[in-house]
């Protein structure tokens, strides 16, 4: 899956905050991959990188998987086709929302 071509919905765009917990507030755009499932059920998560303004949708790759020990999520990350994140620069824009999950980023 990582290299994989994938379109997201942005739910959660850069700047927005979260619908329930109003104290997170999202740096990056996030979304779900329409119709892949997920293992909590639900469709699959994914955090665009790369991008620097709010979106509605956006086609990239898969660099990463954010493997969490803690839930039976994983999620995504996405970014544009010519770009690349190392590890640190993955965790340092994830950070806000990860930063309660013990994880590890699969690249």
């Amino acid at each position: 899956m990582i290299g994989d071509i994938v379109c997201v919905t942005v739910d959660r765009p850069l700047g927005s905050c979260h619908p329930e917990y109003r104290d997170l507030y999202y740096p990056v755009n996030y979304g779900y991959i329409a119709g892949t499932m997920a293992p909590d059920g639900e469709e699959q998560d994914a955090y665009i990188l790369g991008v620097d303004r709010p979106v509605e949708t956006f086609t990239g790759k898969i660099i990463a998987i954010v493997h969490r020990f803690d839930d039976v999520e994983e999620k995504w990350v996405v970014c544009p086709v010519e770009a690349s994140f190392t590890k640190e620069e993955i965790l340092e824009q994830i950070r806000f929302q990860e930063q309660y999950h013990r994880i590890e980023i699969i690249l």
